[in-house]
């Protein structure tokens, strides 16, 4: 007697094959886990009968009802989509990048379908992701300071340079022409001067950017503001804002890929259970269609070991919906990859308009005002020039903020400054670094 065989419909097998990038594995890897050869697994995916056992298996791999793969019943996707109009889904294919992928790879029954047309799905994305871009981004907290405070309420417009400082060549009378006596040691470095455009600016005209920075420059905090500034409908409002924290992505149990992590962190923030899935066809569709601002925090912060995938992870992601906008934000000292597509720009330090509006911001509706500190900061040449350092200006104010006055001695506030970059800046968000500079002891990164 036959044993009982199985295919997948044209419908399932689509659902199937999208399923399949978006778990990110391979068919060796999943014949692997299921105990499976080669041929049926070939055979599978392209439509072919295949004993029920292997087909009920690979679907229950990938988290499929193998009834709806095999068109034996109906999914309340295919149910939305006879409701869909014809006009309506017509127009989202006309919407499509001319270089998209092949239709046939990315199936209009594999994600849950807007029951009005994209922008209502759009719109719908964007408020779901609200709460989490509110809880991840909405506040900040630097150093020692006593509580959280509005990322509104404290950022400072971010200048970009479109050419990395360590990249640049100055030949020997320019730099000795920006040098002064007292500064001789610099020896002009300091008054390196570059072409600076805002930071909003940048993301509009790179759709793919590495965003570069020394520590404590502010990248963070321009992804947040990013973020905020997006879903409250100030930046980019056609699109869906998703923030990834990626030492946390690196980290998270079972290794999820980049899109079911995405979907998982959006779910968490929803009263209604068992939405994960449900999110993941959302996105796949809104990315699918370009209207992603994708946002990726932290390259430089995960561990090494984690790292391989990690990039694996960012490339295939950026290729498969790559006609989103992206930003990525690193360190400049840890750079060490290469993203086709991506452009390196960096986050310039801050002049005296940024420190002054920052300082404003800062003793808002404090007992110190901003006039005396910003008196006392311009009586002091060597001092003013830590602030050019986003987190060495919040050391600054803090320092200020609890006496009125800044010591006597500079090196007790050049001491906490080193301090800060060295040690307290990674220690208080849990990141543990070894690939760079992982020789050289903290006494040698002191002197």
């Amino acid at each position: 007697m036959a044993k009982p065989s199985l295919r997948a419909s044209v419908e399932g097998l689509n659902t199937a094959k999208q399923k399949l990038k978006i778990v990110d594995i391979t068919q060796k890897k999943l014949g692997e886990e299921i105990g499976c050869s080669r041929q049926p697994l070939t055979n599978f995916f392209k439509g072919e009968a295949i004993s029920q056992e292997l087909f009920i298996k690979i679907c229950d791999r990938l988290n499929l009802d193998w009834q709806i793969i095999a068109g034996l019943k109906t999914s309340v996707t295919a149910q939305k989509n006879r409701i869909y109009s014809s006009l309506d889904r017509d127009r989202i294919v006309s919407e499509l990048p001319s270089d998209s992928y092949d239709l046939t790879q990315f199936s209009f029954s594999a994600v849950t379908q807007p029951e009005g047309n994209l922008d209502d799905l759009v719109a719908k994305l964007r408020s779901q992701v609200r709460p989490s871009i509110q809880e991840q981004c909405g506040t900040m907290r630097i150093l020692d300071m006593s509580h959280p405070v509005e990322i509104n309420d404290i950022y400072t417009n971010v200048n970009i340079l479109e050419k990395i400082t360590g990249r640049r060549h100055k030949r020997l009378e320019q730099l000795l022409s920006k040098c002064e006596s007292e500064d001789f040691e610099r020896f002009g470095l300091g008054n390196v001067e570059s072409e600076k455009i805002s930071g909003l600016e940048a993301v509009k005209k790179y759709q793919k950017l590495i965003i570069l920075g020394k520590p404590g420059a502010g990248k963070t905090t321009f992804l947040k503001h990013l973020a905020v500034q997006c879903v409250q409908g100030n930046f980019e409002v056609e699109r869906v804002p998703i923030f990834v924290n990626l030492k946390s992505f690196a980290e998270s149990a079972n290794k999820p890929s980049l899109l079911e992590y995405i979907a998982a962190e959006v779910a968490s923030y929803t009263p209604t259970v068992n939405l994960t899935e449900t999110y993941s066809q959302d996105f796949a569709a809104v990315l699918q269609m370009g209207k992603g601002l994708i946002l990726l925090d932290g390259l430089d912060e995960v561990r090494s070991e984690d790292s391989e995938r990690l990039i694996k992870e960012i490339r295939e992601f950026s290729q498969q919906f790559r006609h989103n906008h992206f930003a990525i934000t690193c360190r400049i000292a840890a750079w060490e990859y290469t993203f086709e597509k991506f452009t390196e720009v960096e986050v310039a330090d801050f002049d005296r308009t940024q420190v002054k509006a920052f300082a404003r911001q800062w003793f808002k509706n404090k007992q110190v005002s901003v006039e005396v500190f910003w008196r006392h900061l311009t009586e002091n040449s060597r001092l003013e020039q830590l602030t050019a350092s986003p987190l060495l200006l919040t050391l600054v104010c803090l320092a200020f903020e609890e006496s009125g006055y800044f010591p006597d001695s500079r090196s007790e506030l050049y001491k906490e400054g080193i301090d800060a970059l060295l040690k307290k800046w990674d220690a208080k968000r849990g990141i543990q670094r070894d690939r760079v500079y992982k020789k050289l002891s903290q006494q040698r990164k002191e002197d």
